[in-house]
Parts: C-alpha cells; structure tokens; sequence
C-alpha cells in the first residue's frame, strides 16, 4: 500500500469529523442525525465528483478492467474509506448498531482496504463508488426536509423524482452489471464480496425508500 493513502485516510477522517461537529455548532437545534446527513451529503457529492474526475476514457468509463489502480483512483478511495469509518463511529455513538448497518460498514471498510491493499481494481471501485453515491444527496435531503417540515409540497415531490430517477438508473442499471462483471471475473475475493454487499445494500435502501 502506498504512503499517501494512510495520510489521506488520517487526513480525511479528521475532516469528516470536524465538518459534523461545525455542522453541530452551526445548527444546534437540528438532529444528531440531521447534521450527519448533512456531512454524508458532502461525502456523496465529492465523491461522484472523484469518481468522474477519475474516469480514463469516457468512451468506455468502466474500462480497464482489473488493472492497476491509478494513485488519483487510490487517494480517493482513501478519501471514502476515511468516510466509511467517520460514519461507522458516527451512527454507533447516536445508538445505530442496526446489524444490517453494521454490516454494511464492515464489509465496505474491509472492501475497499482490501483494493487499496491490492492496489488493482481501482476503475471498478470508482464505478460502484458513482453508482453508489449518485442518488446519496437526494435520499439525505429527503431525509432532511422532513425535519424542515418541507413535507407534501412541490420541492418534496421534486426531491422524490428525481431521487428515484437517479436511484433506478444508477443502482438497478449500472449496478446489476458492474456486480456481473465483478463476480465474473478474476478478481480477488475481497473485492468480490464488497460487490455482493454493495447489491445487497442496494436492495434494502430501495425498500425503505419508499413513500
């Protein structure tokens, strides 16, 4: 494993820490919960934008295959791995110890050290990273509008719309296809596994999701 990314998941989780407890003194009467949907929006958004940052040919943004990762690739899977464990800590200390988002967060920890461990897989990883993220924003701001009180008007049926545009089209389209070329390729288990989480994850937001 590369220097850089220890440092950039150092870095990065002092960040994301720091951005909730901003969050916390900036908007006191807001949830515990509020504030880290606010941070986890912030982490959706930049990621989509590593992960498009990130592509090499747009011609074909999922290729090459099982290649080596790029240090552009690496440092920001660092980024999102420093992310993964903030959130981890973050939902344990307000009581979320759900199994199913214990699991999530495990999986997706020991998923992405593992390709950053590896260093190989990097185009794939920013792939699911893209379909993973890509509706995040809009499921927290729903989330969020609810505690605004912004209920049953024209920004809340909007948020809806467009969230299940880009849920349905990333996850049941792109997602589908990325875990088909993962688990049929020569990949290392690890990296095999995360996949299978990610689809999995991605089936149990789609059923709590829903109006």
């Amino acid at each position: 494993m590369e220097d850089f990314v220890l440092s950039y998941v150092v870095t990065g989780l002092a960040f994301w820490s720091t951005a909730f407890l901003v969050m916390r003194a900036l908007m006191p009467k807001r949830s515990y919960e509020f504030c880290n949907r606010a941070v986890s929006t912030m982490h959706a958004v930049a990621a989509v934008c590593m992960a498009c940052l990130s592509v090499q040919e747009w011609s074909c943004p999922v290729c090459p295959l099982n290649a080596p990762s790029s240090p552009r690739q690496m440092k920001s899977l660092a980024v999102t791995l420093s992310y993964m464990i903030y959130d981890a800590a973050c939902c344990h200390l307000n009581g979320d110890v759900r199994l199913d988002n214990t699991v999530h967060h495990l999986v997706s920890i020991v998923g992405i050290g593992a390709g950053l461990a590896y260093q190989r897989c990097g185009t794939e990883m920013m792939a699911c990273m893209f379909i993973t993220e890509i509706s995040s924003p809009l499921l927290h701001l729903r989330e969020m509008l609810k505690e605004l009180g912004v209920k049953d008007t024209d920004l809340n049926l909007l948020v809806d719309i467009l969230f299940a545009a880009t849920f349905s089209v990333g996850r049941m389209v792109g997602g589908p296809y990325l875990t088909y070329v993962t688990l049929t390729t020569d990949y290392p288990i690890l990296i095999k596994v995360f996949c299978n989480q990610t689809r999995r994850r991605t089936k149990q937001i789609s059923r709590r999701s829903a109006p």
